[in-house]
């Protein structure tokens, strides 16, 4: 080969080298992120637990296995009662609860959760995507470095179990009840005493006496508890929780050191599982009420229409007296009110009259 060919030749092949080089896909190390999360849930707990566990399972497939997030149930890592302080302090990144459970901290943050005869899970979901909800629990909770978003809701939720009949407003005086958040604080005013519990140990509690009655969500986990074995009485409605929200909280320096695709993404993936929470709870529900109804008998007993009348009073007052303990309090109670005002209105005129048009009539014995 001549040297001038062969050199013709070599320049061609460099050339071509270099363009490739040029023209292919950059590959950049990516960051690998490995978090904690705590939650307030028992382990393995339907849909509550459950559902922490398919979060952590959809970021790491949604990101690639760039955010790899390892759950831990409550008492696990942390008290459950503790998961709050643990990501407010950055111990771990991640948690998991009911914002009602914080009131300690900040009487604001009741309202996220749930409020005596308030907003349902279509109305509270509509004040946190539709209204100024959320951007007021993120405000309530930028003093303790986190970062809240919902988590889906339980709908409404039973009354209770109870292991004596609530006939009148009366009944609860003396009555040791676990029930927490504003709620709790009605059946206080009732004259009741309060008893918070995390999910794990009211089971012994009530079997033992400790308390006389308690709410946990609704039938699907009220069966799995076996609650059955130890009161009488499974009352309805859940006037003190009706649309209650859960939610995931995440340390305020740990979720803004993350790029932004990924805390976009984080965000898509919490507002997908607070959709798949809601279904669930919907979807499964039914079967374990028949269940409760047809096997293991259990009395649906409802509360009578004056002990409703009485607590709905007493609701009013616990609501404003909160909102006065705090001026953040007093601030979400306002929207909260103006809200549930616009979207009642709504509802009375469009679902309500739609269930008073059909009227279904269920049976309650099965």
């Amino acid at each position: 080969m001549k040297r001038r060919d062969f050199l013709k030749k070599a320049g061609l092949g460099a050339a071509a080298v270099a363009a490739t080089t040029v023209n292919a896909p950059a590959v950049i190390a990516q960051k690998t992120y490995r978090w904690k999360m705590v939650t307030t849930w028992p382990p393995k707990l339907p849909v509550l637990q459950e559902g922490c566990e398919r979060l952590a399972q959809r970021v790491k497939e949604a990101s690639g296995g760039r955010i790899q997030i390892q759950v831990f149930a409550g008492g696990e890592l942390v008290p459950p009662l503790e998961s709050f302080q643990a990501v407010s302090d950055g111990t771990v990144e991640v948690g998991s609860g009911a914002s009602y459970y914080w009131a300690g901290k900040e009487p604001a943050s009741q309202w996220f959760a749930a409020v005596p005869f308030g907003m349902n899970a279509q109305g509270l979901s509509a004040w946190f995507h539709g209204g100024d909800g959320l951007k007021l629990w993120e405000e309530t909770y930028a003093p303790f470095n986190l970062i809240p978003r919902p988590g889906g809701s339980t709908g409404v939720q039973m009354g209770g179990w109870f292991n004596k009949k609530i006939d009148t407003i009366d009944d609860y005086k003396g009555l040791k009840m676990r029930i927490p958040g504003l709620g709790g604080k009605v059946v206080a005013k009732a004259g009741g005493t309060v008893v918070l519990l995390p999910g794990g140990e009211i089971f012994t509690s009530l079997e033992r006496g400790v308390i006389d009655a308690t709410e946990w969500v609704g039938p699907l986990h009220d069966l799995r508890m076996g609650f059955y074995q130890a009161a009488k009485y499974y009352y309805y409605p859940g006037w003190h929780e009706p649309g209650t929200y859960l939610e995931y909280f995440f340390n305020k320096k740990a979720y803004e050191s993350l790029p932004k695709d990924l805390q976009h993404l984080l965000d898509v993936c919490c507002m997908e599982n607070e959709h798949w929470v809601l279904s669930q709870f919907d979807a499964r529900n039914g079967a374990a009420l028949q269940e409760l109804i047809t096997k293991h008998k259990v009395p649906i007993v409802q509360f009578p229409d004056e002990v409703l009348n009485a607590l709905r009073k007493m609701a009013v007052e616990v609501v404003e007296e909160e909102a006065a303990k705090s001026p953040m309090a007093k601030k979400v109670n306002e929207s909260f009110k103006k809200f549930s005002k616009e979207v009642g209105t709504w509802g009375t005129i469009s679902e309500q009259s739609y269930y008073n048009i059909i009227q279904p009539k269920y049976s309650l014995t099965g």
